[in-house]
Order: C-alpha cells, then sequence, then structure tokens
C-alpha cells in the first residue's frame, strides 16, 4: 500500500531518517498546554515514542519515533486528551506568543489572546509558501516578531493630560527614546520618538499619562537560510478590528503574488512593497469609515 507522505506532512507527521519512522509535530498555540494536555502527551510518547518530546524553537512540541503503523492509534490517543497535530509545508503554521500583558508586567496586549484568535482564523490555511504569525507583548520582544511573516509587538497608544502632571520627572526617566524632555520646566514630548512602549503611563504616580493598547505589525520577515527583517508598512494599529483587516489583506496578497516555494520576505524582494502598503493603508482606512 503506498504512504501518502505528502498529507502525512500536512497533518504534523514528519519523516525522520529512519525508515517508516516520524517525528510528530504537535499544536501548541502560543506555546501553551494544558497540565491535562501535557500529560496525555507524555502517555503517547512513552508508549509509541521513545519516552521523550522535544521542544522546537518556535513553541512547539514534536513526539519523535512515532512508527507508521502506529499513527492512527497515536491521533486517537491524543484526541481523547484535547491535544491536536499541528502543520507542516506550505501552509499557515501555529501561532506563537509571549504571555503578555496577562503575566508580565510589561506586557501592553494579551499575547495569548490574539496568537489565539489569528490562529482560529488562520491556522492551516494552504498557501504558495509556509507563512508564520508571531505575537510579543511589548518593545521587549521576546518572539522576534521581526523573523515572522506577520509579526504582532503589543504597544500603547499613549496621551497626556497636563493638568494632571506634578513635573515629577519620572516618565522622561524611564523613556529610553528620549521621547519626553522637561524644557523650562515644561514637559515636552515628540511623538515622532515614541516607540509606544507604555513605560511613561506605567511609571506615571498621578495618570497624566494613559494608553490604550495597541499593535506594530512587521510583514514578510523570515530567518533560517536568508535573514529578512519583516517591514513595519503601516501605522500603530489601534484596534483588533483593524488589525485583522492587515492580516487578511496581507495573506491575501501572499496568496496571489508569491510564488510556489516563495517565502513572502523573497516575494515583497521581488515586486517592492509599494502595491502591498497602499492595499494596507487602504484595510486600516476601511476600519475607520
Amino acid at each position: 500500500m503506498a504512504v501518502d507522505y505528502a498529507a502525512l506532512k500536512a497533518g504534523g507527521f514528519m519523516r525522520q531518517k529512519q525508515k517508516n519512522t516520524f517525528s510528530l509535530r504537535l499544536r501548541c498555540v502560543g506555546g501553551t498546554v494544558t497540565a491535562e494536555q501535557l500529560a496525555v502527551i507524555k502517555q503517547v510518547a512513552d508508549q509509541y515514542g521513545h519516552g521523550y518530546i522535544h521542544l522546537t524553537a518556535r513553541q512547539g512540541i514534536e513526539i519523535p519515533f512515532i512508527k507508521l503503523e502506529d499513527i492512527d492509534d497515536v491521533k486517537a490517543a491524543l484526541a481523547k486528551g484535547g491535544v491536536e497535530p499541528g502543520v507542516c509545508g506550505p501552509r499557515v503554521r501555529t501561532v506563537t506568543a509571549c504571555q503578555g500583558g496577562r503575566c508580565c508586567p510589561s506586557g501592553c496586549i494579551d499575547a495569548l489572546d490574539i496568537a489565539r484568535k489569528l490562529d482560529a482564523r488562520y491556522f492551516g490555511r494552504e498557501l504558495p509558501c509556509k507563512f508564520k504569525f508571531g505575537v510579543t507583548g511589548c518593545i521587549n520582544n521576546c518572539l522576534k516578531m521581526e523573523e515572522n511573516d506577520f509579526g504582532v509587538k503589543g504597544a500603547y497608544d499613549v496621551s497626556y493630560d497636563e493638568s494632571q502632571c506634578i513635573d515629577c520627572g519620572v516618565c522622561a526617566k524611564v523613556c529610553r527614546e528620549n521621547a519626553i524632555t522637561f524644557e523650562d520646566g515644561k514637559l515636552i514630548f515628540d511623538a515622532d520618538k515614541c516607540s509606544h512602549c507604555g513605560r511613561c503611563v506605567k511609571s506615571c504616580p498621578t495618570g497624566a499619562w494613559e494608553g490604550k493598547s495597541a499593535f506594530r505589525v512587521y510583514i514578510g520577515g523570515t530567518f533560517g537560510n536568508h535573514i529578512i527583517s519583516g517591514k513595519e508598512l503601516t501605522p500603530l494599529i489601534k484596534d483588533e478590528g483593524t488589525l485583522m483587516r492587515v492580516a487578511d489583506a496581507t495573506i491575501d496578497y501572499f496568496d496571489t503574488h508569491s510564488n510556489k516555494g516563495e517565502r513572502f520576505g523573497k516575494t515583497l524582494e521581488r515586486l517592492g512593497t509599494d502595491e502591498l502598503q497602499h492595499i494596507l493603508e487602504e484595510a486600516v482606512a476601511g476600519a475607520e469609515a
């Protein structure tokens, strides 16, 4: 009986160098796995693998040494514990994320929540080449957003109420971009220098600085054999609806314009970014209409 290796790969079963043996990649959205899921993964690794798992560079879990004849039993056992296989090949991969604002003091957004929404929207979509989403909670950039085809970095859209300011100078001291200074006792804010990190908001003792969660987006990044840094082609995105519009427009553009096997960064090197940037501007404006 012929083995459909392409279908197995699409379902997360990657061929090992050992004959009829596979490493199974699991779907771990945002690098998060429940204790119940861990127990099932351990059971499968013990029973059908070699008793260990591998943690991938993109927050995934792989169970190596799965035999061809055990694949159906492995999938059934994992399903009982709510564990799904991941995907490989030319399609949208599982979305990575840090813990973001739900745990981290620096977090500007709930990165895991955004990752889950992106994953639900796009996971497994067939494309000319693999496509990777990543979400990081703040400018500290733990997940290296510029290395993703579509990277989301949490930010704050900040505003300043002079009437609440006591001129303590704390915001100027914590600002790493020198966007806040004092001249003749008056606070000066240079918005062009602002990185939207939110340190001013979190340090202000009187609430003179306020911040609303927002997103910076980086497009066309790749890692591996050819490293390309993702480009920030949109202004600060201020709501989830606009973020999803931008994501839709981006992935549709990639689907339409990329050659088979061509990563998005290479597509943009070949075609330039002017057309995509215009499309993204329309996506942003569409949410404001």
